[in-house]
């Protein structure tokens, strides 16, 4: 799977929290990374449908997605999670993953539970520790046949233990499934251990793109994301 960006800009008014931006994302796990209003959620939310950018293209495997509404891009195989929870608390585990399976028009796996670690999936959602929602959102991230899943910071909150043993289970998903996975997240020790490529946003625009330990080495995403004086 081949994700390419191209000339991404999106505006609001006189921000542009997209400017420019051309980046390809290959198969297995990548990270994006930048500092707070870099613009990551707003690209995750452009390849959703969620927002329209004011032009630019974006296309999978030769894909438009740009060309599709948002329901035909999930039932194409782009799936995310967000930064606050989307399960549904009075449901079941299993319900939730119910849930997503009707609004993508396949079957629920239940042998989803046992790949993301939920041990008892007929416990209501609410009374699930944060790992396990973290656990269930992405279970429903991966109903049907996956092929781009979008995870926007899924260890936040998460201790360093927990946020270790979810990405036991991410580092799994490209293999799993065959299928692209982008990852945002601000634990950089993280996406050092877990990501081949990085990408890096800053202000909207590209800053750095490539193998992730050479990104992560160089002087502007020191200077600009990890806060380090380089002279």
């Amino acid at each position: 799977m081949n994700l390419l960006i191209e000339d991404l800009r999106v505006r609001f008014g006189g921000v542009r929290p997209l400017d420019g931006v051309t980046l390809a994302f290959d198969s297995g796990l990548c990270g994006l990374i930048g500092p707070n209003g870099a613009g990551k959620t707003t690209l995750f939310n452009v390849l959703s449908g969620f927002v329209r950018p004011v032009s630019g293209r974006v296309t999978a495997d030769g894909a438009d997605l740009l060309a599709l509404p948002p329901h035909r891009r999930a039932r194409w195989g782009l799936r995310r999670t967000f930064q606050q929870e989307q399960v549904v608390a009075e449901l079941s585990a299993a319900d939730n993953l119910r849930l997503a399976a009707d609004h993508l028009g396949g079957p629920a796996d239940q042998g989803l539970f046992g790949f993301c670690g939920l041990d008892d999936p007929s416990r209501p959602a609410g009374a699930l520790t944060l790992l396990e929602r973290r656990r269930l959102e992405l279970a429903r991230a991966l109903v049907g046949v996956p092929r781009i899943v979008l995870l926007d910071e899924p260890a936040a909150g998460l201790s360093e233990a927990e946020s270790r043993a979810l990405a036991e289970v991410v580092v799994a998903v490209p293999d799993k499934f065959d299928a692209l996975v982008v990852l945002i997240e601000h634990d950089v020790a993280l996406v050092s251990e877990v990501c081949a490529t990085t990408a890096v946003l800053d202000f909207g625009r590209l800053l750095a793109a490539g193998p992730t330990a050479q990104v992560l080495a160089d002087d502007r995403v020191r200077a600009a994301y990890l806060g380090e004086e380089v002279t």
